[in-house]
């Protein structure tokens, strides 16, 4: 194995430490649809998820090498750059999951280490060809894509499948989607995992343990894959609900399109070598799926706040990369003190989520929003029994008073 110094051995455990946020934030991209319609139980489903990303850790690393060797210049990087661009990328992980966001943990990461790089060296540090043409061009198209077959596909399901909507063709549906799903779970194994392949090899060379352009080592793809794994197992249950359920409601065949949509867009950008973010992939597919049903919706003001939080991951991660390198570049006592700050903000996140806690056991439950005050007036009135109206009409309207007899004239008297 390669010599470690202090501050590299720091990086390699802080990558890991991403990786697992990274599972645990894109559990929801395999397995939310699955969950929703009730394939798969949920603890089911985030274990297989969680064995497929480590099988698909060892596929390719095509996308490490993007990282590794093609987005920044890797000669003039310290492991403390990367350090600092870690810090960022986990924060805005852990923030995004404590209010239900599935936003990119590839953005995040590619955002924290470029901010991070042009903090230390320079903006003619970053490739920018590669940048545009491997993160931010696969960015807008992939979404789109994704979402447009997913709506083909649904329509398509629906089209050959008539009306037929009985238990035979539910479960078939569903076998389907647990197929499916599977296969997004290698796909995210394959293109997630080699992320923190890449940025581990990359420290590797900055830290003078591996010469430049080396692929990752072995030891470095199977803690990865174990760290996403690990990740995935213990379940993003939050971003779960709100992929599964806040987005749009799928049926079984809905969800079946929009998983293998979602796959083969996750496959394809991970052999090109592209960085794709398999968030924005599996989104778009949901999306697609839910519009291709007739009668279908997508909650629009969920998929708006998706959206801010997609635009605004590069640039808030970068800005926190930045920082923290900022504070590093001060010597040892400035790194002791980032990582100081990463813990505290990390554990502040986990308790501040303890207030309101989603696991398996309530991930698929509705949500409601709390009653306003028409509402709760009109609960309140409650109809008069069937049967009963003319008892309540009686009660509640006074009989008018019956008018006075005419007086009696007196008799005549002779």
């Amino acid at each position: 194995m390669e010599s470690f110094s202090l501050i590299l051995a720091i990086v390699v455990v802080t990558a890991l430490a991403f990786d697992f946020t990274n599972g645990f934030h894109d559990t929801a991209n395999a397995m939310a649809t699955t969950i929703s319609t009730g394939a798969l139980k949920p603890k089911i489903a985030v274990a297989m998820s969680a064995v497929l990303n480590l099988v698909g850790a060892f596929l390719s690393v095509e996308v490490a090498n993007t990282i590794s060797k093609g987005l920044v210049d890797e000669t003039g990087i310290r492991p403390e750059v990367i350090f600092a661009a870690l810090v960022g990328a986990i924060l805005w992980n852990l923030l995004t999951w404590l209010v239900g966001l599935p936003s990119s943990s590839s953005h995040a990461l590619m955002g924290g280490l470029v901010g991070a790089t042009v903090a230390s060296a320079g903006f003619g540090a970053v490739h920018g060809d590669v940048l545009v043409t491997k993160v931010l061009l696969p960015a807008v198209a992939a979404p789109l894509v994704a979402g447009i077959a997913s709506m083909l596909a649904t329509r398509f399901s629906y089209g050959i499948g008539g009306k037929a909507e009985g238990e035979a063709t539910r479960k078939g549906y569903r076998a389907g989607q647990i197929a499916s799903a599977g296969l997004v779970s290698l796909a995210h194994g394959t293109n997630d995992a080699q992320k923190t392949m890449g940025i581990i090899t990359l420290a590797l060379i900055a830290g003078g343990s591996i010469a430049p352009g080396s692929n990752p080592p072995t030891w470095v793809i199977l803690s990865a894959g174990l760290a996403i794994a690990l990740g995935t197992y213990i379940g993003g249950w939050r971003i779960i609900r709100t992929m599964g359920k806040g987005l749009t409601d799928l049926e079984p065949r809905q969800g079946f399109a929009a998983q293998t949509s979602a796959a083969t867009a996750i496959l394809a950008s991970s052999h090109l070598g592209f960085s794709l973010s398999t968030t924005h992939v599996v989104s778009g597919s949901v999306m697609g799926a839910g519009l291709g049903r007739k009668g279908g919706v997508v909650r629009w003001s969920t998929a708006t706040r998706m959206l801010v939080a997609w635009l605004l991951t590069l640039p808030a991660a970068a800005l926190v990369g930045a920082g923290a390198e900022s504070v590093t570049d001060l010597g040892d006592w400035g790194t002791a003190v980032v990582a100081v700050f990463l813990i505290a903000s990390s554990a502040a996140i986990w308790k501040i989520s303890r207030r309101e806690v989603v696991d398996h056991t309530n991930v698929v439950a509705e949500t409601t929003e709390p009653a306003g005050v028409v509402t709760t007036a009109i609960a309140a009135v409650t109809p008069p029994p069937a049967g009963t109206v003319a008892e309540s009409l009686t009660a509640t309207i006074p009989a008018p008073a019956a008018e006075p007899a005419p007086a009696t004239p007196p008799a005549a008297t002779v």
